[in-house]
């Protein structure tokens, strides 16, 4: 190995180093499962780019396949070691950005493989559903677990009233997905390709976040003004709750009773959308559009239902959701941009930034500021929480009270955040945690962007500033001025933390640490 110098020239493109390559890369692709055409990964895996690049053929290298099974178990994440090339960035995204460690090296030589202990499928072991693996692999090794057939079947069914509902995060995600630029905002072309799909009707996840600020801040008031649990800990991350859940189950009781914003769109929707429309909640099959695989967990909780029926009965990531489109020969690019569906499509801005690291906390300090002043006050961008450090901290003064804030994204930076709380060395009233870097906007679920691309383009940075400019573009930016959500309150909740409210919008959790 010669060691770098000064006046050193490299080639990088000589005849030998290109054969060099060419040998490489037909060595792995000799042991590979090359069903492209019907892989998932098929135009965005770069193993497939790579082969194309170097003008690959044929495979020189004939020998014994090793044909290796399909783990499906995981409500969530497929994991095909057929497409496995062992680059462990798999690996090195459970480890080290989620501190989780489900999955791992097994065997040696021509035998070894990516799995979990001992030889447990991904629905065994204490994986939290992130997808941060799939975003990370450079093949078609790890995907989601697919939910299209299911929503085809719904929207072909006469006797259901299908009801698509999408999550901020993927408005500035999905046009990426048809050539658009990272971080493009296709809120309206959103809309349209769901009704031209079939939806019965279009609803915004990003009410059921002001209504979740509405529950979360009240309960956090209660919380401070009535010595409850402190600090209290976001809940609307499924990946996170359920990391909790596995390695942190003393701090159970921090969490927000609130469900998810998902999880109460779709409970609301069932209820009090049912009720005023006189529609059988059994007959509703609502679609959630995430950009998340732990949804597709979440989904499942038996927590989350009443009656005999789900809060939400499928869920969609945005690579999922694309697919769809593009199976339907729909025009994205082209589509008219087109408004939410009436009762439930209503939003603020502070329900759009639920999508970013820092959002949620920034659209709950907006409401609580208001309710603890009793004013309307001007101020409502608060740039201590915004940001892509791994562990944000402030104290937020509000009539005349100190509230310590932190906001974290990945879950093992909530680990040392809450290694650091165990041992007394930090003290908060009210904590913002993202199971994925970056937040929502970078989930398991979101179009899939390769290593080279990301050399140039932070898609945290750009997905999150698309976001920021849908709030600045919102009339009203403030959760509890949503005139659908007073509404929500008067004719059918009550008040927030009402019983009612408590009894659709709020939840229970489980300690799986010993599970």
């Amino acid at each position: 190995m010669l060691p770098v110098s000064e006046g050193l020239e490299i080639k990088t493109s000589t005849p030998k180093v290109l054969e060099a390559r060419r040998a490489v890369l037909e060595l792995i692709l000799s042991d590979h499962d090359r069903s492209c055409l019907t892989c998932k990964r098929n135009q965005t895996c770069e193993l497939q780019a790579l082969a194309n690049e170097m003008g690959i053929e044929d495979i020189e290298f004939q020998g014994e396949r090793i044909i290796k099974t399909i783990d499906e178990l995981s409500p969530s994440v497929v994991r095909d070691n057929n497409k496995c090339i062992l680059c462990r960035r798999c690996v090195a995204a459970c480890a080290k950005t989620q501190g989780v460690c489900a999955i791992g090296m097994q065997n040696r030589g021509f035998k070894t493989q990516i799995g979990s202990e001992f030889g447990k499928s991904l629905g065994e072991v204490a994986c939290i559903n992130c997808g941060q693996c799939i975003a990370a692999c450079p093949t078609g090794a790890l995907s989601e677990k697919d939910s299209t057939k299911e929503v085809w079947a719904a929207l072909n069914d006469p006797d259901k009233f299908v009801v698509f509902q999408p999550a901020p995060a993927v408005r500035v995600a999905i046009g990426e997905e048809f050539g658009m630029p990272i971080g493009t905002r296709c809120t309206g072309k959103l809309v349209s390709a769901m009704r031209r799909l079939g939806a019965d009707r279009v609803f915004d996840v990003d009410f059921a976040a002001d209504l979740t600020i509405m529950e979360e801040g009240t309960e956090l008031l209660n919380r401070i003004k009535n010595g409850g649990v402190l600090p209290m800990i976001t809940s609307c991350s499924p990946g996170w709750v359920k990391y909790c859940e596995h390695f942190y189950p003393d701090f159970i009781p921090n969490l927000s009773t609130c469900k998810s914003p998902n999880q109460m769109q779709g409970a609301i929707t069932k209820t009090y959308f049912a009720e005023k429309n006189d529609i059988d909640p059994h007959k509703i099959f609502v679609v959630s559009v995430m950009p998340c695989t732990a949804k597709k967990f979440e989904i499942k909780r038996p927590e989350f239902g009443r009656d005999g029926y789900r809060d939400v009965d499928a869920n969609l990531t945005t690579r999922e959701l694309a697919r769809m489109i593009r199976q339907a020969g729909i025009d994205f690019v082209h589509l008219p941009d087109e408004e939410f569906d009436d009762m439930l499509g209503e939003s603020t801005g502070a329900g759009v930034i639920f999508g970013v690291t820092g959002g949620v906390m920034e659209a709950a300090l907006r409401t609580v500021a208001d309710l603890l002043t009793g004013e309307d006050l001007e101020n409502i961008e608060y740039a201590d929480v915004r940001g892509l450090e791994g562990i944000k901290e402030a104290t937020v003064s509000v009539a005349g009270m100190d509230i310590n804030i932190a906001i974290v994204h990945g879950t093992a930076n909530a680990s040392k955040l809450l290694d650091a709380i165990r041992r007394g060395e930090k003290s908060y009233h009210f904590i913002e945690i993202m199971g994925c870097p970056g937040g929502c906007v970078t989930g398991g679920g979101q179009p899939i962007v390769d290593a080279r691309t990301r050399y140039f383009v932070d898609p945290r940075a750009a997905r999150a500033a698309a976001t920021y400019s849908e709030d600045e573009a919102k009339m009203i930016r403030k959760s509890h001025k949503n005139p659908s959500i007073q509404k929500l309150y008067k004719e059918f909740l009550g008040e927030p933390n009402s019983h009612k409210a408590h009894e659709l919008l709020h939840t229970t959790y489980v300690d799986r640490s010993k599970a």
